[in-house]
């Protein structure tokens, strides 16, 4: 693996940190708090841990200047020390960007290539594509016709675009991500199930980050959207015409049914099912496996799921399951009386 070494300098430049030490102190790259060497960078980003860094033999840290009188080594000052190591990854990412150009091998049908892109072995861009300043398009991947790729976004090695795929500037898309297929529409009648045709197109905007794997459907009439800096875990599913507002996060395996429309900085944690039809307001928060079954319109965070059961008895419990607390306080009362 390539090493991106970097003096501690450099990174209190890149970072805009202030710093304490050896300028000149060369670091190889980034290791946990237990285990860096002297030539390792580390951070100290929870206060709680702090017992650590009596036997941390990191040759720098990231640390807040709270905690700096207990580390007598070098260090970066960092009012948010995981913020900070985040940013620093960037800096010692051993991935290498193709260089511009178009491979021999890759069949392209398009003249609105930048002069800086590059164009990876047997990938294949339709009639009518954009590609943008500085993108990057990895080998086997698939742009569709009338697609629009944005500056500097990096698609890896075999994802696959539809027609009228809008990315905005600097999104990542990770091999195997699909977007643009048809949504799930069809129409029951007396011969069986007619397909409706998908019209729409998909719009992705700036900054969006989307995982292996994962699937966004095409618009029914309308487009799908997903918002700026919107991130998604491996194997997501967003269905037809789904709304995702700015700065949203989905852990791997959410699902979000069609015509869901969800606000900006939320946070749905693993295997979170949306029901399509509803809306979600900002600032909402699910743990892991909750169904959401009904429009949310109150910020905070919200759960749902219980343990396997018949389903006719599963169905009598969630009935019961809003009374509960008011069940439970009458007990207590009755409880108090009678001890009384």
């Amino acid at each position: 693996m390539v090493q991106r070494a970097q003096t501690l300098g450099d990174l209190a430049r890149e970072l805009g940190l202030s710093f304490r030490g050896d300028a000149a102190r060369v670091l190889q790259s980034i290791a946990p708090l237990t285990a860096a060497n002297e030539q390792q960078l580390s951070f100290l980003a929870n206060p709680k841990f702090k017992a650590q860094l009596a036997d941390c033999s990191a040759g720098a840290l990231i640390i807040h200047p709270d905690l700096a009188e207990q580390w007598a080594g070098d260090c970066l000052f960092a009012d948010n020390p995981y913020l900070a190591y985040a940013s620093a990854t960037a800096l010692f990412d051993p991935l290498d960007k193709p260089r511009a150009g178009i491979h021999p091998s890759a069949v392209v049908l398009s003249d609105k290539i930048h002069k800086t892109a590059s164009i990876g072995a047997n990938c294949v861009i339709e009639e009518g594509a954009e590609i943008g300043e500085g993108a990057v398009i990895s080998h086997g991947t698939v742009v569709g016709r009338e697609c629009r790729i944005g500056a500097f976004c990096y698609l890896h090695a075999n994802v696959t675009l539809y027609h009228d795929v809008w990315l905005g500037r600097e999104t990542v898309l990770h091999s195997g991500v699909v977007i643009g297929g048809d949504g799930f529409g069809f129409a029951p009648g007396k011969n069986g199930w007619t397909k409706i045709h998908q019209l729409g197109g998909v719009r992705i905007g700036e900054r969006v980050e989307i995982g292996a794997a994962s699937t966004i459907d095409r618009g029914a009439l309308e487009h799908t959207t997903i918002g700026n800096g919107v991130i998604l875990d491996d194997q997501t599913h967003i269905a037809h015409n789904v709304v995702i507002g700015d700065n949203t996060a989905m852990a791997g395996c959410c699902q979000v049914a069609g015509s869901a429309v969800i606000g900006k900085n939320c946070t749905f944690a693993g295997n979170v099912g949306v029901v399509g039809h509803i809306t979600i307001c900002d600032g909402v928060h699910f743990t892991a496996r909750t169904v959401v079954s009904k429009s949310v319109d109150t910020p905070g965070t919200y759960s749902s799921g219980s343990v396997m059961m018949e389903s006719g008895q599963w169905r009598k419990n969630t009935a019961r399951l809003p009374r509960l607390d008011e069940l439970f306080r009458r007990v207590m009362a009755l409880e108090k009386k009678q001890k009384d």
